[in-house]
């Protein structure tokens, strides 16, 4: 089946919500690892540091289930949950909860490192295969570009890297590229997962802008540097949009930078409710990667989320 029939197929072969399914008359459908979502819940004793209790939209229970119920329709498998607390505790209840239901094949947490107990902390959470690695970055009050110099942190994270942990980092702009660039050269054995960079400003001065690209392609050069497209969608003037073309340019950066081997599928579920329908977000991206091949979808839905995380499938439904 050449290229064209094959979109021409996939993209006659709908979901009940309408979304392509990844499915030639060969083959089934290429199943999907959702390399980000959070999970808390507002109704435990202690409370949750985030979202607010103000928040109409985020300020509910986000848990296995609820997620299974809108993700597995629409070809979801499993997921990593990337921490969405600074609190040492809710890396516990994170772990645990994610015990109770195998939808979640991973789990990024919060430590920090250059703390005094953070070796005791790693090895307390890495004991659990489930624990895939921490989340540092523009969160919390945490700096990794202060940090990156800092002798203490950078012992900590080699301790990360020979653990076979990842670092996710956390709301990308140009100060966090620059030190991710001097992390990994400091650190080179790191596994790093950066997230969120389609909903990045880009920056409008000129030199800000090259040296944003210049250090993005540097990191697009090192082969344990791996980027999320996740939060794509944007509100413009108080809209959404949904139709591919206004996201492609940029995209297209991205892919071009990266590749295909280390681009990751992320939702941001539950804060992605705030733009639109975890479907609209799903879809649009399951349009551009399928333009692209189903190898390449293939890629990008599941397989480069394995050579990042190392995460092990916990259903006959996961791949790997």
């Amino acid at each position: 089946m050449n290229r064209r029939k094959f979109l021409t197929v996939s993209a006659s072969a709908t979901l009940a919500t309408g979304l392509p399914t990844f499915q030639s008359e060969q083959n089934p459908p290429i199943p999907i690892i959702d390399t980000h979502i959070h999970l808390f819940d507002p109704n435990r004793p202690q409370g949750i540091p985030w979202p607010e209790k103000k928040d109409k939209i985020l300020y509910k229970p986000a848990v296995p289930e609820r997620y299974g119920k809108i993700a597995k329709p629409l070809g979801i498998s499993g997921a990593i949950v990337v921490e969405a607390s600074p609190w040492l505790e809710d890396n516990q209840w994170v772990l645990d909860t994610a015990a109770k239901d195998n939808i979640i094949v991973g789990v990024i947490g919060n430590l920090e490192p250059g703390k005094a107990d953070f070796g005791k902390q790693l090895a307390r959470f890495q004991a659990n295969p489930l624990f895939r690695g921490i989340r540092y970055g523009n969160l919390w009050g945490n700096d990794l570009a202060k940090e990156v110099e800092n002798p203490a942190f950078i012992t900590d994270i080699k301790l990360l890297a020979r653990a076979g942990m990842v670092l996710d980092t956390a709301n990308p702009n140009p100060e966090l590229l620059a030190a991710i660039v001097k992390l990994t050269d400091k650190v080179p054995d790191l596994k790093v997962v950066i997230d969120h960079l389609p909903q990045m400003t880009i920056p409008e001065s000129q030199m800000v802008r090259k040296g944003y690209l210049t250090d993005l392609k540097e990191l697009g050069q090192r082969p344990k540097v791996y980027s999320k497209v996740s939060e794509v969608l944007r509100r413009v003037e108080g809209k959404v949009p949904t139709t591919l073309d206004f996201y492609r340019d940029h995209l297209d950066e991205l892919y071009g930078i990266f590749g295909e081997d280390r681009l990751l599928y992320g939702s941001d579920w539950p804060n992605s409710d705030q733009w639109l329908p975890f479907e609209d977000g799903l879809k649009l991206v399951r349009t551009y990667f399928m333009e692209k091949g189903e190898k390449v979808a293939e890629k990008y839905f599941w397989k480069n989320s394995v050579a990042a995380y190392s995460w092990r499938k916990r259903d006959a439904s996961q791949p790997g």
